[in-house]
């Protein structure tokens, strides 16, 4: 899965590097990025070009009652995208790409490890990013919700959710998934709405080429969502 990642660049810098235009208001920088956030995604309405804008991060389906079952919508498998009816739509018109510098994962401790407070062996939290440090255009899914309970000027919620695929040999050690990374190559063809091949779309969605990411271990200060500054992605000195 994809539960943490790090957006810092300034909202100007990522529309320029996705050849978008940037709407709204810029979100504070953040080396925790956390489930139920607000974060950017890319996104490309017809005619109107590349637009960034802020989603929440956690998808809430234009059927849900309450916007509670974004946190448990962060993610979404690649696999069964076009099976299951929260995204088969979606995959076909609803289509993002979410910046990010970095994500982070935990690593599962080696046998006879240390135990950690919880009387338990703790996990090691990786920071993972591109060798070349350019961002990741990670593919994503985005919807927009609208309470029926609440007036009818309700505002709309837009949101969004990151879509995961199978870990590739850098990963594999960490954790079995990992978000789906788009080659520059395939940004078009993933934002363009005219293009609904869900075939085609999906099999966009595979493990990230061996080479493109390196990781670091880090402090498990990252293991508390209030914490979000730079020290976070700082290399951390493993016994």
């Amino acid at each position: 899965m994809c539960g943490r990642f790090v957006s810092s660049s300034p909202p100007a810098q990522i529309a320029s590097f996705f050849g978008a235009s940037f709407e709204g208001d810029a979100l504070a920088p953040s080396y925790n990025v956390a489930p139920t956030n607000d974060v950017y995604a890319v996104v490309a309405p017809p005619d109107d070009g590349r637009i960034l804008r802020a989603f929440h991060w956690g998808l809430v389906p234009v059927w849900a009652k309450d916007d509670k079952i974004g946190s448990k919508m962060i993610n979404a498998r690649a696999e069964t995208l076009a099976e299951k009816p929260s995204f088969k739509g979606l995959l076909k018109n609803r289509r993002c790409i979410i910046p990010m510098d970095g994500f982070y994962e935990w690593q599962a401790p080696a046998p006879g490890a240390p135990l950690g407070p919880t009387g338990k062996p703790a996990k090691q939290p990786m920071y993972i990013h591109r060798a070349d440090g350019r961002p990741l255009a990670v593919a994503g899914l985005w919807t927009a919700w609208r309470d029926k309970a609440g007036p009818a000027d309700a505002p709309w919620l837009h949101s969004c959710t990151v879509i995961t695929t199978a870990a590739n040999a850098t990963m594999a050690p960490v954790h079995d998934r990992m978000p789906a990374l788009l080659g520059e190559d395939a940004w078009h063809e993933w934002l363009n709405p005219a293009d609904q091949d869900l075939a085609a779309l999906s099999s966009l969605l595979v493990p990230a080429a061996e080479g493109l990411l390196v990781m670091h271990a880090v402090s498990n200060q990252v293991n508390f969502v209030r914490n979000k500054g730079a020290e976070l992605i700082a290399a951390a000195d493993i016994c």
